[in-house]
């Protein structure tokens, strides 16, 4: 799966479920400060994304990340390596 489908696959999601508007959705927009998205609302967004996931993410990944593409680039390498932690 290419990064620009799962960046608008977050970004629909984000429209979609978070109620935010499709202009502040940029890949440097920081999730917490730019977004307003909480601790609970990080993993929200990581349930409603495991439809196209090939297994959970590991905690300590997502903690790690900072912006959209951060994001994105997580699920991406994921999906590259399904086998790998």
């Amino acid at each position: 799966m290419e990064k620009q489908v799962i960046f608008e696959k977050i970004k629909a999601a984000l429209i979609d479920d978070f109620d935010i508007k499709e202009e502040k959705l940029v890949p440097d927009a920081r999730l917490y400060e730019d977004l307003e998205l909480d601790s609970i609302d990080a993993v929200d967004l990581i349930v409603k994304l495991k439809s196209f996931l090939p297994r959970n993410i590991d905690p300590e990944v997502f903690k790690a990340v900072r912006t959209l593409q951060d994001v994105v680039d997580a699920i991406y390498n994921l999906i590259q390596n399904p086998e790998s932690k």
